[in-house]
């Protein structure tokens, strides 16, 4: 009796240890579909540079889609947001938007420099793209894992320096 008894929380903790690490596996494996999608933005625009990417690189959309579901998660995966934006350094190293963001159908618009003030060294503004993907993680042995806690949908972003 005592066993049995003994043995239910065993097996608890490891239908938990179980979920959780197909948990971790399926975050990273997100992470990878979110850095192979804006890649593929800027291995597909940077070679003819047409920038910016939303609005003058032809079949970019589905590419980026496509990119997306080559990892082991496959399909299951959802590009939830492609944005496109001119960014400047500041003197904190930290990445600032300067003009406005822009989707497919709407480009960004930008500044031809950072300009004077907290800018590093006077830089110009970069052209970057940020893909935004996620998955929707279900536990293989639901209510009875401790993973039923953690959260779904698992969302990743991954930015890229395009220009």
């Amino acid at each position: 009796m005592e066993f049995a008894f003994f043995a239910s929380f065993l097996l608890l903790a490891l239908f938990s240890l179980v979920d959780i690490g197909v948990y971790i596996y399926q975050r990273l494996q997100l992470e990878n579909a979110a850095q192979v999608a804006s890649q593929t933005a800027w291995s597909m625009c940077e070679a003819n540079y047409q920038r910016p990417v939303t609005a003058n690189c032809s079949g970019v959309q589905s590419a980026i889609t496509s990119a997306a579901h080559t990892t082991s998660l496959g399909s299951a995966v959802s590009v939830t947001s492609v944005s496109e934006g001119y960014y400047c350094v500041n003197s904190s190293g930290a990445l600032t938007l300067i003009g406005s963001t822009g989707t497919f159908g709407s480009p960004p618009t930008a500044q031809s420099s950072c300009g004077s003030g907290t800018w590093v060294n006077g830089s110009t503004p970069g052209d970057y793209v940020a893909v935004t993907v996620s998955y929707a993680y279900a536990p293989i042995f639901g209510a009875i894992s401790l993973a039923s806690l953690l959260t779904t949908p698992i969302t990743k972003t991954s930015w890229m320096r395009v220009g």
